[in-house]
């Protein structure tokens, strides 16, 4: 006798639901949290329109131009700006948007190296050659929101990856029993006797 057809449907089914499984394991659900980054999002962006140090806007910083050389903007300085820009609001962005976990992964991790950078940005500006100023408002709260920005995501990425590490255990039992049942068939099939001669 063949396989009744309910079983083929599972089957079917089963796969669907792996497939499902899948796809819902590489998104985030960051739920109340998403209003909070996209706050910390804005506030960045506000931040890199305020002074960074003496005259010397956020834009100026990121731009190199006349008023942040003026100034003697550092390196660490350009390159806190542009990774606040690029992963504490790019990627957060995307990561919100399209609540892919990698995306996520990336934010958290540009965030995290930015909120360092940050520091040294802050440092340089605070023992800066005389004559020149410190580190201004916009600077400040933009190191303090990467880090606050860093925190979250950190929360969110952990979430997912603990629930991805769940799910990915299950499937692998199940699939064990799966095989252990199939093989149990086939040795049940073999020992069974076979029919006897004349017999209907």
């Amino acid at each position: 006798m063949g396989a009744p057809q309910g079983s083929g449907d599972f089957e079917a089914y089963k796969e669907d639901l792996e497939a499902a499984e899948r796809r819902v394991a590489g998104e985030i659900q960051p739920g109340a949290r998403a209003l909070v980054v996209s706050i910390l999002v804005f506030v960045l962006l506000v931040s890199l329109l305020l002074p960074h140090t003496g005259g010397a806007r956020g834009v100026d910083v990121l731009m190199g131009d006349d008023k942040a050389i003026s100034v003697g903007i550092a390196l660490p300085s350009r390159i806190f700006s542009w990774l606040a820009l690029v992963f504490g609001v790019g990627f957060s962005m995307l990561a919100l948007l399209t609540r892919r976990w990698v995306l996520a992964w990336f934010a958290l991790a540009g965030s995290g190296l930015a909120s360092a950078i940050g520091m040294l940005a802050v440092w340089s500006r605070q023992t800066a050659t005389h004559g020149h100023p410190g580190p201004g408002i916009g600077l400040v709260i933009g190191w303090i929101t990467v880090i606050v920005l860093t925190f979250h995501w950190a929360r969110v990425v952990w979430t997912r990856t603990a629930v991805q590490l769940a799910a990915e255990e299950q499937r692998r039992r199940e699939a064990v029993e799966q095989q252990s049942r199939t093989l149990l068939d086939e040795l049940n099939q073999r020992d069974d006797p076979p029919p006897a001669e004349g017999t209907p």
